[in-house]
């Protein structure tokens, strides 16, 4: 497992949260990776302070994102801004 995941979601996560079954990891798990890659600020050389969507947005020259996760049947795609 990715250390940055293990450290800053399930280590987080799993001192407050029982999981009892796999949707309830996977709904924790989708909530951070939208964090992570959507919202949190980068400090590596090559993100300068971005966040990896704002890179790839630049990277591509394109103003929009596709959706991260596709929906599962009566489940609604939660927005990515």
């Amino acid at each position: 497992m990715n250390r940055t995941l293990l450290d800053e979601c399930f280590r987080v996560a799993g001192r407050t949260t029982w999981y009892v079954g796999i949707g309830e990891i996977q709904r924790d798990l989708d909530q951070f990776l939208e964090y992570y890659n959507l919202r949190r600020s980068h400090q590596g050389y090559r993100l300068a302070g971005r966040t990896p969507a704002q890179a790839l947005q630049e990277t591509l020259g394109i103003t929009e994102l596709p959706p991260l996760m596709t929906a599962v049947e009566g489940e609604e795609v939660p927005s990515a801004a």
